[in-house]
């Protein structure tokens, strides 16, 4: 096998958009197979993007022969059993975030592709991003001494997704929670390659049985004693994201840090006697990153190597939700 041939369940606009061009301009991955809900909708669209086989069911698309491996792309209830259901067809999983709905089906994510001997990798993209890898550098370098707060945010305005189910508890899980607060939280793990220990969260409005929070902030204690912070919401008039790393001897900042294919600036501070005693920016081009972590994921498969970011990261994600999601208590 020279490529990984794939078949993305859950063909709507984000992966039209996002995953189909990504696994395209991969080098050792191709598309093969899509599938919608609905049969017209899903052969039109194959016609349309060019890609041979269009199906409207998960097990029609998991059994077909030109199928490697899955990109589920679909609502996050569905992550769970479509999992399953390709991984018992025996083939390779790489699933959006937030993992599960819960952390019991992670775990069983995880028993059944083992059990069946097929990889699995959560997409938490922003991993092969160079200006995350730099700040993680940077702080295993002891750039700006020990760290004491780490903080991310991300916000944009709900009312523009055309994920209609995004605030429906039952499909979503949670609300900005689970949809764009776990990008800040994984990268927030990886930068400082710590876990975290404990949670406390603020919701609003509070989630019920059939709705989710559309606003939340967390307050995380990680093993070292660095207090993490994240701030992630649905209501904003923009869209923006942020990270800030603040250290006994300096701080790292980068705006935008989840925007991939552009130079962001990455700005360091140094401190001497409570005055920015030195201040650099490095501006660090960051790539497409669904295109990495599609040949990522691809390499795996071809050269028999796990995933860097395995079911188990994926599942200590999880952790974290489910306690952010239902406050109090360590994790």
């Amino acid at each position: 096998m020279e490529k990984v041939r794939y078949g993305i369940i859950g063909c709507g606009r984000f992966a039209e958009k996002t995953i189909v061009g990504a696994i395209r301009a991969s080098k050792n991955s191709e598309l093969t197979a899509i599938q919608k809900r609905s049969r017209p909708a899903a052969e039109d669209k194959a016609r349309e993007l060019g890609v041979p086989f269009a199906f409207d069911t998960v097990d029609d698309l998991v059994h077909h022969s030109a199928v490697d491996a899955v990109f589920i792309v679909s609502a996050n209830s569905a992550h769970h059993p479509e999992t399953l259901a390709a991984a018992k067809a025996g083939k390779h999983v790489l699933v959006e975030k937030p993992m599960a709905m819960n952390s019991r089906e992670g775990e069983e994510m995880i028993n059944v592709c083992a059990a069946h001997q097929v990889k699995l990798m959560v997409g938490h993209m922003l991993r092969f991003s160079p200006l995350i890898d730099r700040i993680r550098s940077l702080i295993s370098e002891g750039e700006i001494g020990r760290v004491v707060v780490a903080r991310a945010e991300f916000m944009y305005d709900a009312r523009l997704s055309h994920r209609t189910w995004l605030l429906d508890r039952r499909v979503a899980g949670g609300g900005p929670t689970y949809d764009i607060g776990v990008h800040c939280l994984d990268t927030l793990r990886y930068v400082l390659d710590d876990e975290v220990t404990g949670v406390e969260s603020q919701l609003e409005p509070m989630p019920t049985d059939e709705t989710t929070e559309s606003i939340a902030h967390l307050q995380l204690r990680f093993s070292h004693g660095t207090i993490g912070a994240i701030f992630c919401s649905f209501v904003a008039p923009i869209r923006r994201t942020w990270i800030e790393i603040v250290g006994t001897d300096g701080l790292i900042g980068a705006s935008d840090f989840t925007v991939g294919e552009r130079k962001t600036p990455l700005t360091i501070t140094r401190g001497w006697k409570a005055e920015p005693a030195d201040i650099r920016v490095e501006k660090i081009r960051v790539p497409n990153l669904y295109v990495e972590e599609v040949s990522h994921f691809s390499d795996c498969i071809l050269n028999n190597r796990e995933p860097a970011l395995s079911g188990l990261n994926g599942l200590r994600n999880q952790r974290v939700l489910d306690r952010a999601m239902n406050p109090g208590g360590a994790v």
